[in-house]
């Protein structure tokens, strides 16, 4: 070896080593960052005050804390409203007051998806045959996203499923790939979680048992594509059939979630009377709402290149074709939020283009862990120009991170999705704390009036509460000391309910907000009303 060899080999050796080191500990190095990012961005959004500021992360808090803690507890406070895998992962922590009121019980899952989601974006390129830059690429498209930051710091339910469908469609191409049934098994039960956490999780289900049969069918017939796809859907559908089982066992029909008086169609019913379900029977719109969503949450940058990421994923001859088709479940939650606009299961109000607010905009995230794969995987693929593509995705970031621009936290502050409860729950808390006396109130209605009035659930008299709902509601004055309510609104159960009675000339009109009114019980009644739970104990 020369003098002038010597000098360009002694140089590169500790970076040489440095960089494999750092190859070997990659996914632990991400695990860790990401661990950190997380609790920082936790930090951050409860000391501003954003930590609770969508009624449905207050209202998911609520329905774990009534397994626990409540007039009538247990289980069967789960409920048919919403899937039930997120409030019974909160039910260890629910229990303490700080957990609750904090939100914390809710955002640790939430927090510990996020960083499982960026490890398996990261596993999902490394099985691509991506190198080190793109797969990091990949990750920080992912955590680099505001409204990921802000929806991993709450108690709401897109971060686990997040984690878990991306999970799925990891192991579902895995095992395209090697043909390992444990990886199909490994991809049934991730799909299978996703399912008891949202309905996204149903139509994953579907499309991946299909690209199953395709598979099998194609390679050894159908009697093996019968087998695999039976395989698949005995784990992959449990889920499903024990949620029929439980509103069957609980509400006394299968399909009480679908089209009960809670359920998402009466919902959607009601907001076709008004003439606001526009996307219905209109796939155009569909599409275009969907899209503005995602871009929304994803910036157009990002979006357009991940498209151009998929293209080229799909049509790289180097990758064997079955993993390129089984990468095309990435895009299921695509699929699945305009084919639930367009069949009206689904309402999403972007503002200027369908309402003039901000509502469920949230759906547009569903798809930024796929986007964050094909912009890994493009970055990888593209040598001419990529540390252009990189400078001008780190000045789109820095703008949108420095202007706070993150449309989830419009849509929680000022959208539909807020629905600002304070001067009822303030009331509640100011007037009814030191007093006794239960209040009267639906919790489908005002869910996030009970949690933010920051007093205890077994305050609170609510159409989960069996005997005790029945009896106020027959007898209002027996049993509530304050009524809170939508007066002249049969949407509220609790008006619809005692309005017959001829009870409410009994009570006081206390305080009439926007969002609800507050009653009282007149002080000549107060002598016959029940403070304390002396119903017998219900199953």
């Amino acid at each position: 070896m020369n003098i002038t060899e010597l000098t360009l080999t002694i140089p590169r050796q500790p970076f040489e080593r440095m960089f494999a080191w750092i190859s070997r500990h990659a996914l632990v190095l991400v695990l860790i960052f990401l661990a950190i990012i997380s609790v920082v961005s936790y930090v951050h959004f409860y000391q501003n005050g954003l930590g609770l500021a969508y009624n449905d992360a207050r209202s998911h808090l609520d329905i774990g804390r009534r397994v626990v803690e409540g007039l009538k507890p247990g289980l069967a406070q789960l409920g048919s409203v919403w899937l039930p895998l997120p409030h019974i992962l909160m039910i260890p922590m629910i229990w303490n007051d700080f957990m609750w009121h904090s939100g914390l019980a809710g955002a640790l899952q939430s927090m510990t998806s996020f960083v499982a989601t960026g490890a398996v974006i990261y596993m999902f390129l490394r099985m691509l045959g991506v190198g080190l830059l793109g797969r990091v690429f990949g990750v920080v498209v992912f955590f680099l996203n505001l409204n990921v930051l802000y929806l991993q710091s709450i108690a709401m339910t897109e971060l686990l499923l997040f984690f878990t469908m991306t999970a799925g469609v990891y192991e579902l191409t895995k095992w395209h790939k090697t043909d390992n049934i444990l990886a199909l098994i490994r991809a049934a039960f991730w799909v299978m979680l996703s399912t008891l956490i949202r309905y996204d999780g149903w139509f994953l289900l579907a499309y991946c048992a299909g690209l199953i049969v395709f598979h099998i069918w194609k390679k050894r017939g159908y009697r093996a594509a019968e087998g695999y796809f039976i395989l698949f859907c005995t784990l992959g559908s449990f889920g499903i059939f024990l949620w029929l089982l439980w509103n069957q066992l609980i509400f006394k029909d299968a399909l009480y979630f679908a089209f009960g008086p809670f359920s998402a169609h009466a919902q959607q019913a009601q907001l076709e009377t008004a003439g606001v379900l526009m996307t219905k029977k209109n796939l155009l719109l569909s599409l275009k709402i969907y899209l503005y969503a995602m871009v929304f949450n994803s910036t157009a940058y990002v979006t357009i290149l991940a498209v151009v990421g998929a293209v080229v994923l799909w049509f790289d001859k180097r990758i064997n074709p079955a993993v390129r088709l089984s990468t095309s479940a990435l895009c299921a939650p695509f699929l699945f939020n305009i084919l639930a606009l367009y069949l009206g299961h689904s309402v999403l109000f972007v503002q200027g283009i369908s309402g003039n607010t901000w509502f469920n905009v949230r759906y547009g995230a569903t798809m930024i862990p796929s986007l964050a794969i094909f912009m890994g995987y493009l970055i990888d693929r593209v040598k001419i120009g990529r540390l252009s593509l990189i400078a001008l995705y780190a000045f789109v970031i820095f703008f949108s991170v420095a202007n706070n621009d993150a449309v989830t936290i419009d849509d929680a502050r000022v959208g539909s999705s807020q629905k600002n409860v304070s001067e009822v729950s303030g009331y509640l808390k100011t007037h009814a704390a030191n007093e006794e006396g239960f209040i009267l109130i639906s919790a489908a209605s005002h869910d996030a009036i009970i949690f933010s009035s920051e007093l205890p659930m077994k305050r609170f008299i609510h159409e989960g509460t069996g005997s005790y709902w029945e009896s106020a509601t027959t007898s209002p004055d027996r049993w509530a000391r304050w009524i809170v309510m939508r007066t002249h609104d049969d949407n509220d159960l609790t008006y619809k309910a005692i309005r017959v009675t001829n009870q409410l000339s009994k009570y006081t009109m206390v305080a009439k907000f926007p969002f609800a009114d507050v009653y009282e019980l007149k002080s000549e009644y107060l002598s016959t009303l029940n403070t304390e739970p002396t119903l017998p104990k219900q199953k």
